[in-house]
């Protein structure tokens, strides 16, 4: 089994204590986080060889966030050190009917600001089997759209298993020109990523039947999200998290992935929510293993489930769980009881 690879940017995550507001907290705790780092990191945990590609400045804060990898197993040598600044992101968590918030203070990061000579693909993915990124990263400029896609062709060149979290943020570009760009990107992209909204904010496709806001799901309507997204890009697989959202504390969760075999579905959680953010990077980086493994689909998507669900219970970006808690979870144990 090769080494995974993940690209895109690793940030400073700034939140308040507990459950209080942006105008209230007089001290921010400091942890680090970015899609793609927190899917290498669930990687890491689970065994496997997974390393991460940013730019990141030489300084002493790119550092700390290069060693918030490290401890975890991540490989960080293909990290590109230079520019001033590490994007940064400030978290409010959320209560009760009061959703969470979160701002960015990203632009002019070094790896907004990367070349592509920057980056030497051929070396990069010696010895990799698995290529993955999302939304976020063809979203921080223009050159970095063009550095994913020479990515993406690279990989695919030599074989390479290629995915995508589609991770739409309307406040880092439009709708119109996240479909575009991101559509190009697609032709060269194995299995695709999505939750709820992505596919209709991307692609413009929506699930019939369907109020996320009021926290209606119909099953039948992201099976026809999945078959149009395969048909347009010919996916080898779509992968979708269903949340249900009762309240900023409480949500439950599930998810699908569709093959060519048709869909199959989780068994549905139902979550009391620690920290959510990081839960969809959970469910990637779980996807990914289950899917490098050999799991079959029904299998797949529970470990995937299970993995994100515990997340969830988790403060901070990085899911620090071990294979044999989701496993657990995934199998049926769900009691939460301790365990002695």
């Amino acid at each position: 089994m090769g080494k995974v690879i993940t690209f895109g940017e690793l940030m400073l995550r700034l939140a308040p204590e507990n459950y209080l507001r942006f105008v209230q907290s007089e001290k921010y705790e400091a942890t680090f986080g970015g899609a793609e780092a927190n899917v290498a990191v669930s990687l890491a945990n689970y065994g496997m060889d997974a390393a991460f590609v940013t730019k990141l400045p030489a300084h002493e804060i790119g550092q700390a966030a290069i060693n918030s990898l490290r401890k975890y197993g991540v490989d960080t040598s293909k990290i590109v050190r230079g520019g001033e600044r590490v994007g940064i992101y400030y978290c409010e968590k959320g209560a009760s009917q009061r959703p969470s918030k979160v701002i960015y203070d990203r632009a002019y990061s070094s790896i907004a600001l990367a070349k592509k000579a920057d980056f030497d693909w051929d070396k990069i993915f010696e010895g990799a089997s698995w290529f993955h990124f999302t939304g976020i990263t063809p979203a921080l400029s223009d050159e970095v759209a063009e550095i994913c896609l020479e990515a993406l062709k690279k990989a695919k060149g030599k074989g390479i298993t290629t995915s995508c979290d589609l991770n739409f943020r309307k406040k880092l570009w439009s709708k119109e020109k996240a479909g575009k760009v991101m559509g190009g990107l697609m032709a060269y992209v194995d299995y695709c990523i999505a939750n709820e909204e992505d596919a209709k904010d991307v692609f413009g496709i929506e699930a019939d039947n369907t109020d996320i806001n009021g926290g209606k799901l119909d099953q039948n309507g992201y099976i026809s999200v999945a078959k149009k997204l395969t048909e347009k890009f010919h996916f080898k697989g779509v992968a979708i998290t269903l949340r249900e959202s009762k309240s900023a504390n409480d949500n439950d969760w599930s998810g699908m992935l569709y093959t060519g075999g048709g869909a199959v579905f989780s068994k549905k959680y139902s979550m009391h929510i620690v920290d959510r953010v990081g839960g969809g990077d959970s469910f990637g980086g779980a996807l990914i293993y289950a899917l490098s493994n050999g799991y079959d689909p029904q299998r797949t998507i529970e470990f995937a489930v299970a993995a994100s669900c515990l997340k969830h219970s988790i403060e901070g970006d990085y899911n620090m769980v071990s294979l044999s808690e989701v496993e657990a979870l995934a199998g049926g144990n769900a009691s939460g009881r301790v365990q002695r």
